[in-house]
């Protein structure tokens, strides 16, 4: 009774979690990413979505892989203690792959701006010969 209950509560929470904490670094990310790539939109977005799809599948299989480790919960005080730590364990995954996101977005954009700016100084330097 209790090992099918924590379960259950295990992934609605955690798939919740993981809807949530990508939904919010997807909206708000998205600002971060037009700067990053010389406001080009559909690149943002583009690299945006395909930054969620990543997120989902690595945060939804960690979650759905750690199911198996750890003795089933048969009281309450064992259910509690199955869902702080399957749940914690979860969260830092999503810190994780948020850290690891932000830092190859940091790597990545300044690559991307820095060939803006190279393209905006050689059509700036192309104007001026002209």
């Amino acid at each position: 009774m209790y090992a099918l209950s924590a379960y259950f509560a295990y992934l609605a929470i955690s798939v919740g979690l993981t809807v949530w904490v990508a939904r919010t670094l997807s909206r708000n990310g998205f600002v971060f990413l037009t700067e990053c790539f010389g406001h080009d939109k559909a690149l943002a977005a583009s690299t945006n979505h395909l930054l969620v799809v990543g997120f989902y599948l690595v945060n939804l299989g960690w979650i759905l892989l750690t199911l198996r480790f750890g003795a089933p919960p048969e009281t309450a005080i064992e259910t509690i203690r199955f869902l702080s730590s399957k749940i914690g364990i979860a969260v830092v995954a999503l810190g994780l792959m948020h850290f690891f996101n932000m830092n190859a977005i940091a790597k990545f954009g300044r690559k991307v701006g820095d060939w803006f700016r190279e393209e905006q100084w050689h059509a700036q330097a192309a104007e001026r010969d002209a």
